[in-house]
């Protein structure tokens, strides 16, 4: 039996269908990086056993409360790195924002943190300013727009997107502006007089253009598969690819433990959808094959009969023939 070739369009349908399916199957979930699942920063190591009343005080008071979807309050007023007065709401209205608290003379976890985010937005092939706005919000007041001008040049030099100077903030304001943005946000931190250093949680938030709380993203370390996800879903779809859409049906987002996991029954459908596609154009492409086949076939006969040539008797055959039946005549009638 010959196979028929399936048209283009089908053919693409049908490839598209199966990679999906395949992508929603083999895709392992996220890579385990430093995810902060409770109040303790990431490098504190708690003991076997040892309870949380045991832990420092600073490290018992600090972490994320996941205010999803709350509007963060957007006329809250800083000053960005060039000293101008701006308000929180001058970075939102048209697309995502990846917004990270750190203060710029930390020793050792912000920095961490930012140098997390900026890898990780390295890896994406989303672009800054048209597809999300980064902002750095100073939680120590007195951080000065000398000091985040100097933090931004270091890291525009080290993100060297087009379009990353204009589109990544850093700012600072006064100590009532940092405890409005950060009550709302969930960010809890405290001054550990023993330290000379504030105690915080480490991670990134997401929130959707007008301002909402999207996604968190805990640790130091963030999957670019994470935060492309996230920023896809805080622009809810308007950001990314149709691939983006369908394979964040597959994955589901963890508000425990703010990471991105395979959602096993959404995969499942789309693997048994994909299979019955691929079966319906498999029959759909044997039956036309088998009917072009047979067309083709008939044509054939039609044409070999009306092609076929006559029987013509030899004339001398016909001749012998007719002596033999005379001779035959002539014999009967003389014996009558």
């Amino acid at each position: 039996m010959k196979i028929g070739i399936a048209a283009p369009g089908a053919t693409m349908h049908m490839r598209h269908g199966l990679l999906a399916a395949a992508a929603c199957l083999l895709i392992a979930a996220p890579p385990a990086t430093a995810q902060m699942t409770g109040s303790p920063t990431v490098g504190y190591k708690q003991q076997p056993g040892m309870t949380s009343a045991t832990m420092p005080a600073p490290l018992r008071e600090i972490g994320f409360d996941q205010n999803l979807d709350t509007r963060v309050p957007l006329d809250t007023a800083f000053k960005d790195e060039a000293g101008g007065a701006v308000t929180l709401g001058d970075y939102f209205g048209t697309r995502p924002v990846v917004m990270v608290f750190a203060y710029y003379d930390c020793p050792m976890l912000c920095t961490l943190v930012i140098n997390g985010l900026a890898s990780a937005l390295d890896v994406l092939s989303l672009e800054p300013g048209k597809d999300f706005e980064i902002v750095t919000v100073s939680f120590d007041p007195r951080d000065t727009p000398a000091t985040a001008a100097a933090k931004k040049a270091a890291y525009i030099a080290r993100y060297k997107r087009p379009g990353a100077a204009a589109s990544w903030h850093f700012l600072t304001g006064e100590q009532a502006s940092i405890d409005r943005l950060t009550r709302a946000a969930g960010f809890r931190y405290v001054w550990d007089k023993e330290t000379k250093q504030f105690a915080h949680p480490t991670g990134v938030i997401v929130l959707t253009p007008d301002g909402r709380l999207a996604r968190y993203l805990f640790g130091i370390e963030y999957g670019p598969r994470a935060l492309r996800y996230a920023i896809v879903e805080a622009s809810n779809g308007k950001v990314g690819s149709a691939i983006d859409s369908l394979l964040l049906y597959c994955y589901h987002y963890d508000p425990m433990t703010g990471r991105y996991g395979v959602a096993i029954m959404r995969a499942v459908r789309i693997a048994a959808a994909a299979t019955v596609l691929a079966l319906g154009a498999f029959i759909v492409v044997m039956v036309r094959s088998e009917k072009r086949r047979t067309a083709r076939g008939s044509t054939r006969s039609s044409r070999a009969g009306d092609a076929r040539p006559q029987l013509v008797e030899h004339p001398g055959l016909v001749e012998g023939r007719g002596r033999v039946k005379g001779r035959g005549l002539v014999e009967r009638r003389a014996e009558n």
